[in-house]
């Protein structure tokens, strides 16, 4: 799915963290993050949240393409080959696995993308950003394409983020 930009605030991005913990510590289920783009972001906007100790298993930041195949198990071929690589659905939706995996968690978001303001590649323009997220009904994945600069791009994937994170705690 390939979805466009979005306008967000700072209290918008924790409203959506305290979604995604309530939801989770209502059902007693756990969530996980694996970020490349965002840095951790994600995992900071959640554990920024009073009790989110009871849902948040643990975040992995796999900026290097080695943390993730190593450590998340995202398939060398798939990081090798120019035509998909690290920024792709498939690369989002390997880290989302290996993050429910490693840190056992019900449900894990993953963000890999190109914040800016270089790094463009064929087909994948500054701001790109896809979000892969596995729970036990599998993994699936959205690309957005983000304007602003590389704060402005990476706040927004982490209000994305959140969001598809809440939406399958609800539906899982």
């Amino acid at each position: 799915m390939d979805r466009g930009d979005v306008s967000c605030t700072n209290e918008d991005v924790l409203a959506r963290a305290q979604r995604v913990v309530s939801a989770a510590t209502r059902d007693g289920r756990t969530v996980g993050t694996a970020e490349s783009c965002t840095g951790g972001l994600v995992s900071g906007a959640l554990t920024a949240i009073p009790g989110s100790s009871l849902a948040v298993r643990g975040g992995i930041v796999s900026y290097a393409i080695s943390v993730k195949h190593e450590v998340l198990g995202v398939e060398g071929a798939i990081l090798d080959e120019p035509s998909i690589g690290a920024v792709s659905r498939e690369c989002a939706e390997q880290m989302a696995a290996g993050a429910r995996r490693v840190l056992r968690a019900d449900v894990a978001i993953a963000t890999t993308g190109i914040a800016g303001p270089g790094g463009a590649e064929p087909g994948k323009p500054v701001g790109t950003v896809w979000f892969g997220v596995a729970s036990s009904r599998g993994e699936r994945s959205e690309r957005h394409v983000f304007s602003g600069d590389r704060g402005t791009v990476r706040r927004k994937a982490v209000y994305v983020a959140l969001g598809l994170l809440c939406d399958e705690l609800l539906k899982s």
